[in-house]
């Protein structure tokens, strides 16, 4: 089992930033790509950023130039680094994994996700 566990949420002023975490555990596992997806209420769950393990990089064009993705391979963690904050990026933050595992023999691959962390953006 994987596990994955955001921390970094809270309330920010417009114009304000913050940095999210996430860190992935577990044993005999490997990580290909990790991102970040958030979803507000009454809305569709959104792509915000992704890392490929090849340090490829993708994001929203709603926050193309504010936010940036990175990760830290050694220690199987992505953040996210907010910048300029909107109102309109109030939601909840998800950490995703792509999970390759030897399942009963099998190699697996399969997409992990966190429990979320709350970002909310008000004056």
């Amino acid at each position: 089992q994987v596990q994955l566990v955001e921390s970094g949420g809270g309330l920010v002023q417009p114009g304000g930033s913050l940095r999210l975490s996430c860190a992935a555990s577990g044993s005999s596992f490997s990580i290909n790509g990790m991102g970040w997806y958030r979803q507000a209420p009454g809305k569709q769950r959104e792509l915000v950023a992704t890392m490929s393990g090849g340090d490829g990089t993708k994001y929203a064009d709603s926050v193309k130039g504010r936010f940036t993705i990175s990760r830290d391979y050694a220690k199987n963690t992505v953040f996210l680094q907010m910048n300029s904050l909107k109102p309109e990026d109030t939601a909840v933050y998800y950490c995703n994994a792509d999970v390759n595992m030897a399942v009963d023999g099998i190699w697996t691959s399969f997409g992990s996700w966190g429990q979320g962390t709350q970002v909310t953006v008000s004056s």
